[in-house]
């Protein structure tokens, strides 16, 4: 019996570790797997938010590396949403050839790339930008950076930004886009009632707090068409006092599934919190057990939600990827800082050795980035 059980159980382990890597559908754009490279700042665009042949190579060798869809590091919809230095721009039509060189790079190496599209909102520094950082609400506390309430004519604004920065990436030939609403920037700001304080129909309930993403949301959808895959990235919590919660992200994922988007992915924490609930947390996960932040809240998403949901943040083991994805608790297996660390870390598991990612989640990735070297693991492989 015993021995019966050990080869259910193998063979079951065997069927879940192939469903990781069929090759699905999102909206017309086929992917060779489930695994997706989730979106951070690289720190590898120029000074002016152009891209250049680092970001290009950085991508292609994830690629190669055989991850089925690269979600690029954070662009900016508008100068005034500029989060940090070297980060790549889709604020105006002198950036498309740039971005079209990546789109096509990468398509010639056999990959799909999906643009992302944020605002820093209160997190865009002044010193960087030149423009007074705008949020939903002023803030003069130490809670968060100093900003002043967006006026409704910006808030209409940031929603066509969004909308022509789409356009922008469908025109560079990138094979979808997808909105930043997570980890403490400008659409999350709304959503969450830490930072959003406003009576109007932008503030209050939930339904209008997150009235900006679905008019930004809304924007990009009449600029590309209903035929390009739109995806939205979003926080199950924000992990602060009177943040958003979970019960309110599906709340906003039920409005994104009614507005038609084609895949959700989910992360949680802001750049605020911070230590074990910052939106890259800090600390060894040395067990499977240990693995998989957003599990409770990816499970009832999948009760509530039928859109597509990649799920990021603290998997490093093919086995707890295959059993999220096997067992019906996501669809894509989202990993950012274990792919900095080891380009080649999905290639190494399809190939059979399925030791988990050698990332020890330290943060030290983003140090060279801070001093213009573009985001690396600093330590030998």
């Amino acid at each position: 019996m015993e021995r019966d059980r050990e080869l259910c159980l193998k063979e079951r382990g065997e069927t879940a570790m192939k469903s990781l890597f069929q090759s699905t559908n999102i909206k017309g754009m086929s992917l060779a797997n489930r695994f997706i490279y989730s979106a951070t700042w690289d720190g590898l665009a120029d000074d002016k938010g152009f891209c250049t042949q680092r970001n290009i190579d950085m991508s292609v060798a994830r690629v190669l590396g055989s991850v089925g869809m690269i979600i690029t590091g954070m662009s900016y919809v508008n100068p005034e949403g500029k989060a940090a230095p070297w980060q790549l721009a889709v604020s105006g039509d002198e950036f498309i050839d740039g971005l079209a060189k990546m789109a096509g790079a990468i398509h010639d190496a056999g990959g799909k790339v999906v643009l992302q599209l944020a605002h820093a909102g209160c997190y865009a520094p002044s010193a960087l930008t030149g423009h007074e950082a705008l949020g939903p609400s002023a803030n003069d506390t130490d809670k968060f950076p100093q900003c002043r309430e967006m006026t409704l004519q910006e808030i209409a604004q940031v929603a066509e930004d969004f909308g022509k920065a789409a356009g922008r990436a469908k025109k560079a030939g990138f094979d979808g886009v997808q909105l930043h609403a997570a980890h403490g920037y400008l659409l999350t700001q709304f959503l969450s009632p830490f930072f959003n304080k406003r009576t109007d129909n932008y503030g209050g309930s939930i339904e209008n707090r997150a009235r900006i993403l679905i008019e930004a949301f809304q924007a990009v959808r009449n600029e590309v068409g209903e035929g390009y895959p739109v995806l939205v990235k979003i926080n199950s919590e924000d992990f602060v006092e009177g943040g958003l919660n979970v019960a309110e992200m599906l709340q906003v994922c039920a409005l994104l599934e009614k507005a038609g988007v084609d895949a959700i992915e989910v992360s949680g924490g802001t750049l605020y919190a911070s230590g074990a609930y910052s939106s890259c947390r800090v600390g060894a996960l040395d067990s499977p057990e240990k693995e998989v932040y957003y599990r409770d809240a990816a499970a009832l998403y999948k009760e509530k939600i039928s859109v597509p949901l990649m799920l990021v943040g603290g998997i490093r083991s093919p086995e707890v990827g295959a059993a999220l994805v096997h067992d019906g608790l996501a669809d894509y297996v989202s990993l950012c800082r274990p792919l900095i660390r080891e380009p080649n870390l999905i290639k190494r598991w399809k190939d059979g050795d399925t030791a988990p990612a050698t990332c020890i989640y330290c943060n030290g990735c983003f140090g060279p980035g801070l001093k213009g070297e573009g985001v690396r693991c600093i330590f030998e492989k």
